[in-house]
């Protein structure tokens, strides 16, 4: 999606705000909550595109069929297999490794479903090879995006991951009852 286009849609059309910055840094996890919706994936798209940042995603392996394996790819995604027990969080740190410059987008939610907890892997990730967190809130209560501080792991995982959370709480969804 082009620059000009996604900013005459996001901020003209749809009457939306962009609040905030991506870091310089080569390698971040950006953690987007709340997923509630499919159009979250496209709202990414635009802010992506805004920013001009180069920020992959990842995917659950079932959106890259042989039919749309092709686009997603093509939009930086890659498949992700949730099954089993596969090691996601050395996996996706190994992509990381083995990249001079690689930022992801992920959704700690794990589903558009309502949820009481964020799930942990994208902070596991974070801490085992040493990059920040990006925090991202999708508020559709108020037409904007939300680019929190660089947030870095430490030691207290507990308080970490409660501060994390609590960035998070009362942002509304497009669908506001999924809402975390």
């Amino acid at each position: 999606m082009g620059n000009a286009f996604a900013r005459l849609i996001f901020f003209k059309i749809m009457n939306w705000k962009l609040i905030g910055m991506f870091p310089a840094h080569a390698k971040y996890i950006v953690a987007v909550v709340p997923h509630t919706s499919w159009l979250d994936f496209f709202m990414g798209l635009m802010v992506r595109s805004i920013s001009k940042e180069q920020i992959n995603f990842l995917g659950k392996k079932e959106l890259f069929s042989p039919l749309t394996a092709w686009f997603f790819r093509g939009l930086g995604g890659a498949p992700i297999d949730r099954s089993g027990k596969l090691g996601s969080v050395e996996a996706i740190s190994a992509v990381f490794n083995a990249h001079d410059k690689f930022r992801i987008a992920l959704a700690p939610e794990g589903t558009r479903k309502k949820v009481e907890k964020l799930k942990t892997g994208y902070y596991h990730i974070a801490k085992k090879i040493q990059i920040p967190i990006v925090p991202v809130a999708f508020d559709y209560g108020n037409k904007k995006v939300v680019v929190h501080p660089t947030f870095y792991t430490t030691k207290n995982e507990a308080k970490d991951l409660e501060t994390l959370e609590n960035i998070f709480k009362g942002v509304e969804g497009f669908s506001k009852e999924q809402s975390f």
